[in-house]
């Protein structure tokens, strides 16, 4: 990257890499989910990943640019994570659920930086129309981020400790 827009180029690529990672394996994920609300959340954030998908090729399409990824090390790496920790809590349960959360806001929290600064840098460059696409965009990460932190509090943390 030799200058600010293909930082911004690059950081796009990045997120469309993780978003179409996201949704291949949100189905996965809310299969072992045991709790329904758990479940239900993981798959309507699919719903919400699809138009993602869609607002970053609108974003590269007001560029002028293809809409292509380069590989998310840091999403590989939350992915790996999310597998790891999956393995390791095998039975299906409110401690399986805890950690299959905890992992799934990880992601969250890495979106909602993205989102962030891609917005800030589309309209320091005066691509105001873009940066409000990725602006619902940003804005859906943290109502699902918030929607599993009050799905924690509210349901599956008081259930793995009392497992």
């Amino acid at each position: 990257m030799q200058n600010f827009d293909e930082m911004v180029l690059h950081f796009l690529k990045d997120m469309y890499y993780a978003e179409r990672s996201i949704l291949k394996s949100l189905p996965d994920l809310a299969a072992k989910a045991q709790n329904e609300s758990l479940k239900r959340a993981l798959t309507q954030h699919a719903d919400e990943t699809r138009m993602q998908v869609q607002r970053l090729e609108q974003v590269f399409a007001g560029l002028g640019q293809p809409a292509e990824a380069v590989t998310c090390e840091a999403l590989v790496g939350l992915m790996q994570e999310t597998d790891d920790v999956l393995k390791e809590c095998s039975a299906a349960g409110p401690v399986r659920d805890a950690a299959l959360l905890a992992c799934s806001q990880a992601v969250e929290h890495y979106e909602i930086a993205r989102y962030g600064a891609l917005v800030e840098w589309l309209n320091d460059k005066g691509h105001g129309e873009l940066a409000s696409v990725l602006q619902l965009s940003l804005e859906e990460e943290k109502q699902a981020d918030a929607k599993l932190s009050d799905l924690a509090k509210r349901e599956i943390n008081k259930a793995a400790v009392l497992s």
